[in-house]
């Protein structure tokens, strides 16, 4: 099974239990309502601050969100299906020696040492980061305090991977760009592997992306949750060298080139960090206001006036 067929099927495994027991959520929430309003200008209750969460979950805005996303994602795949082989009048030039070597020589120096690459022990051997960094983030649910929001947790988990799913699959259903074992003219690799339709998206790391989005939220959502834990760095380094891994293999296997590497990289941890800093709750217990009057010497004054809400 390829990744987006994992992310795509992920999210809709996920999508119904978050939907209902959201609501469940928002039920209980909405119950507790106007005490809640009634009371907060004039206290925090310690009930109040234990149920708290650094995030909030609009099903609106969600809503569309993550139906967009995977609603793309199913467009992408769809696509991806029906992308067109390597057209016959350049397979020649793949099995030509001389030819060959022309066209890599054309390929940019950041990318060149990797075409011709195919290790199908490397390709087996990405999927096992790969599939770890999934599982990643659910570890985060033995904090106690992220247990508590754990709904939402799985919310925000999801949209984070429908966007990459969404970005990637389109992406590569409309860009063409062989592998790096299409130019494989030993003969360890299958001419028919070589030539089809699923040798021309290289363009860019669905594997990567995929990856750094889980390790990125996983390291994003306990930071915000724990902004003075002292072991933040190992997570931040975990989430940065399990996507890096499957970069290393994935362009050992052939598969991609250094620069798709790179680029879903970078677009799969700007989606894991990006999508929890969105949600982020602004503090409601703060307002700032213009304010204007007359002070006890009779004078008058105008400015800025800061108020916080116990």
């Amino acid at each position: 099974m390829n990744i987006p067929s994992i992310i795509f099927r992920g999210c809709l495994f996920l999508i119904p239990s978050l939907m209902s027991a959201q609501f469940a959520v928002y039920k209980n929430n909405k119950d507790n309502f106007d005490s809640f309003t009634f009371s907060k200008t004039l206290r925090i209750s310690e009930e109040d601050n234990d149920n708290s969460s650094v995030y909030e979950w609009k099903w609106v805005r969600d809503g569309i969100w993550t139906g967009t996303g995977i609603g793309l994602s199913a467009l992408g795949l769809a696509i991806i299906k029906d992308k067109d082989d390597l057209p016959e009048n350049e397979i020649p030039a793949f099995k030509d020696a001389i030819l060959l070597q022309a066209k890599i020589d054309k390929i940019n120096f950041l990318d060149r040492w990797v075409a011709g690459n195919h290790s199908q022990k490397a390709n087996n051997l990405s999927d096992i980061p790969f599939a770890l960094s999934f599982a990643a983030p659910f570890a985060l649910l033995f904090d106690k305090d992220i247990n508590e929001h754990t709904l939402q947790f799985v919310g925000l988990y999801v949209e984070s991977l429908a966007t990459t799913a969404a970005l990637y699959t389109i992406t590569a259903g409309l860009i063409d760009r062989s592998r790096p074992y299409v130019y494989d003219n030993s003969g360890a690799t299958d001419d028919d592997q070589r030539f089809l339709n699923n040798g021309q998206r290289s363009f860019y790391s669905g594997h990567v992306a995929a990856t750094a989005t889980a390790t990125f939220f996983a390291a994003k959502v306990y930071s915000d949750y724990h902004p003075d834990a002292k072991g933040k760095v190992f997570i931040w380094a975990g989430a940065a060298a399990l996507p890096a891994a499957v970069g290393v293999l994935r362009m050992e296997a052939g598969q991609h080139f250094l620069t798709d590497v790179l680029l879903g990289y970078a677009l799969g941890a700007t989606t894991g960090i990006l999508v929890p800093e969105l949600h982020k709750k602004k503090n409601e217990h703060i307002d700032i206001y213009p304010s204007s009057g007359i002070n006890l010497h009779g004078e008058h004054y105008k400015g800025m006036a800061v108020r916080y809400t116990f």
